[in-house]
């Protein structure tokens, strides 16, 4: 037996890669320096990976920004106008990423959306009739030099071309059966140079088969593979799967003339029904035993009962997706041993690996008597008023009265606002004075009425210039908050902070998902303070703002003892607390933000609405449901494939949905008609991930083809996504824009 993982985290132990590429960004060092920085940071981390024992270490998995965006470099799936502009092939790899603008061309960011069921984004790739797949790039064979010439010899990573093909976007007129050929010519070119150059084995990663596949996709699936099987150039290939099952193929999977399959007994419900219905003995199974998505130390007995059921003979242990999901270590946490025990991030994660290698090849005896004490103890115990108040929920308490058309009605007329009402989404930039006067403040070098003096000046500040641009309904700018989910966390019983627990979601942005530890209360009113300041400081209303509890949920690391549905019950009755305080207090819209609404939405259709939206999405109603006819609930969704789901989002039951619209094209405009969508909605008018200011008469053509598909009655103007990582100039700027192009389409209406 031998151990390996999918992937490694490459922002590094303190976020090394996040704060030098910042620097590239701002131009206080060269590419050359970057590049530099970043070859010591992988160098760091095979070492790492290979000290802790682990016997296949992969390659390839760093990125820049992104792993896919890096496929589409090395396959020349680059548009043509960016080839062309003189910028360097880095330059044009984060043009592509962020945008771009200056004096060498005007870049839009690709596409971004949410990879399968993580809080990691991917960058979409876009083939267009120009588009000629070749082998492009070569970072692949860059880095697994660099490897070799520590004395590792690596297992290059690239994603499949299933994959690459079914996530990827296609001008009119384009299909992926278009590529087949290329795509095969290409990777078999890929093959052939690691061969050359020393490589013995290659991982595809193919997380596409876990979904439902029609005909016609395992019918590409097979083309492809049986193409370019054919000719491995003497390596051996491995399928990479994770995040479930490959229940649709696992028969034709099997029946390749591959060398290794992986696939995850994690979140893989059929894996373990499927491989004890055989598997050829002239294949090796890549086992995805330890959970790569959260960080509960492993539970070695389970573990060990699935992997005696599997009856390959040849075993390499692996974790059951990318350690990208989870933080570094927690050697930089200083949580008393009684809770760190229970916790096991990247390189911890290693050594369960080993731990587990070692037990199957009769050995490691004091780690299993370790980890069997662990999990012998009782960690937590139960609040039983919680469970109470929860086991007497009744329907009623779902239901939100009356009904949305009175509703909107009642609300036009208590508001008064004005066709095309503007708003944005409620952070505004976190400025460097904004950050280190709440890190003093944390650290009591700032007293508290020095700290509220500051944020009421912030506040002040921005409602002022909000009422001067002339947007119909404020925000006061969250500039008390580090986080979204944190900082809610942080005011709840039954949860736990790490100091380093950082995790990247997309680009170098890291978030640090706080940990749920026991069972989840509220422990004093949250928001009030300030939301209740920012609107006594105008006649506009100004927006309360909240996460969602199903994003509350997604966005922590969750107990495995009890349901994740359980767990946002819980903390939807926490968060209905702090909706009827903010009423109370004179707050009469509030904002409710289900970012991460898709985030765990099983990736199988059959499996969405029992063990997902059927009590998803009644969570977030039990939320609002008592709140007065007058009051206005708004939530947010972001970076995630919304389309299919619209008569979910629907049953929401907000008055007002805010969507990311603008890096996907507006794509849901037209699924809002179809299925037609009754709530009130804001879908982005520009993206705010990118630190691109539109260009004159962009945002009017947004709104232009916003209003041509969706009732102007029903329409609000906003931004993407909140602006916390903007800088202040270009965000007056953008919003100077959005607000002039709304009142200028008020005018024509």
């Amino acid at each position: 037996m031998s151990t390996t993982i999918i992937g490694f985290p490459r922002l590094g132990e303190f976020r090394e890669l996040k704060f030098t590429t910042e620097k590239y960004f701002r131009k206080e060092i060269t590419a050359d320096e970057l590049l530099a920085a970043a070859k010591d940071l992988r160098a760091k981390h095979w070492n790492i990976v290979k000290e802790k024992g682990i016997t296949e270490i992969p390659s390839n998995d760093f990125s820049h920004y992104d792993n896919f965006l890096d496929a589409a470099f090395l396959f020349n799936v680059v548009p043509a106008s960016v080839q062309n502009l003189d910028l360097t092939e880095l330059e044009q790899y984060f043009a592509l990423a962020r945008g771009y603008q200056g004096e060498k061309g005007d870049v839009r960011a690709l596409p971004m959306k949410k990879w399968f069921n993580t809080n990691y984004h991917y960058i979409v790739p876009k083939f267009e009739k120009a588009t000629e797949v070749k082998l492009a790039g070569h970072k692949i064979f860059d880095e697994y030099q660099e490897a070799k010439e520590l004395g590792i010899n690596t297992r290059p990573v690239v994603v499949g071309p299933f994959t690459f093909l079914q996530l990827s976007d296609f001008e009119d007129g384009v299909k992926a059966e278009d590529f087949v050929d290329s795509f095969v010519a290409a990777y078999q070119e890929v093959f052939a140079k690691l061969t050359e150059l020393g490589a013995t084995r290659i991982q595809l990663d193919e997380p596409a088969l876990v979904k439902d596949l029609t005909a016609d996709e395992k019918a590409l699936f097979l083309n492809l593979y049986n193409k370019l099987l054919a000719d491995k150039k003497g390596l051996e290939v491995l399928i990479q799967t994770y995040f479930g099952d490959v229940r649709d193929v696992y028969n034709d999977l099997v029946n390749l003339p591959v060398d290794g399959i992986g696939l995850d007994f994690v979140e893989g419900k059929k894996t373990l029904e499927l491989v004890k219905g055989g598997f050829p003995a002239d294949k090796t199974l890549y086992a995805g035993i330890v959970n790569g998505k959260n960080i509960w130390r492993n539970n070695y007995e389970k573990s060990l009962e699935i992997l005696d059921e599997v009856p390959a003979e040849n075993v390499v242990l692996t974790t059951s997706c990318s350690l990208l999901h989870v933080p570094f270590t927690t050697a930089n946490e200083d949580f008393e041993p009684a809770i760190l025990n229970h916790f096991a991030f990247a390189v911890e994660k290693l050594e369960e690996l080993r731990d587990l290698d070692a037990i199957r090849n009769g050995q490691g005896a004091e780690a299993l008597a370790a980890n069997k004490e662990l999990f012998a103890t009782e960690r937590v115990g139960e609040n039983a008023e919680l469970r109470a108040r929860i086991a007497g929920l009744t329907e009623a308490d779902y239901t939100r009265l009356p009904a949305f058309a009175e509703r909107e009605a009642i609300q036009k007329d208590a508001f008064k606002l004005p066709l095309l009402p503007t708003t944005t989404i409620g952070s505004f930039p976190q400025t460097k004075e904004v950050r280190s006067k709440r890190l003093a403040f944390r650290k009591h070098e700032l007293s508290q009425e020095d700290y509220d003096a500051f944020l009421a000046q912030e506040i002040d500040e921005w409602i002022k210039w909000q009422e001067e641009v002339g947007f119909d309904v404020l925000v006061h700018g969250e500039f008390e908050r580090n986080d979204m989910v944190e900082y809610f966390g942080q005011n709840l019983s039954g949860y736990l902070f790490s100091k380093n627990g950082w995790v990247q979601s997309y680009g170098m942005r890291g978030v640090k998902p706080p940990i749920i530890w026991g069972d989840v209360t509220r422990l004093n009113p949250i928001t009030v303070k300030w939301s209740s300041y920012a609107q006594s400081r105008t006649d506009k209303p100004v927006k309360g703002m909240l996460t969602g509890p199903v994003t509350i949920l997604n966005w922590s690391f969750p107990r495995e003892d009890i349901s994740i549905k359980d767990s946002t019950l819980q903390i939807a009755l926490a968060i209905k607390d702090e909706v009827l305080d903010l009423e109370a207090a004179g707050v009469k819209i509030i904002q409710i933000d289900e970012a991460a609404l898709r985030e765990k939405l099983p990736l199988r259709r059959s499996d969405w609405y029992e063990d997902y939206l059927d009590w998803a999405i009644p969570a977030f109603r039990l939320v609002h449901s008592t709140v007065a006819p007058d009051t206005q609930i708004h939530t947010h969704m972001c970076y995630s494939e919304f389309t299919d789901i619209i008569p979910a989002i629907d049953n929401l039951d907000a008055d007002v949905i805010s969507f990311e619209a603008s890096r996907s094209n507006l794509e849901i405009l037209d699924e809002l008609k179809a299925k037609n969508f009754q709530t009130e909605v804001g879908p982005g008018v520009y993206d705010i991930h990118s630190p691109r200011v539109p260009k004159d008469g962009e945002i009017d053509h947004t709104i232009e083809a916003i209003l041509a598909k969706v009732p102007s009655s029903k329409v609000w103007i906003n931004p993407d996504c909140g602006l916390k990582t903007r800088g202040i100039k270009e965000t007056k700027e953008s919003l100077i824009k959005l607000v002039a192009a709304a009142k200028a389409a008020r005018e024509n209406l």
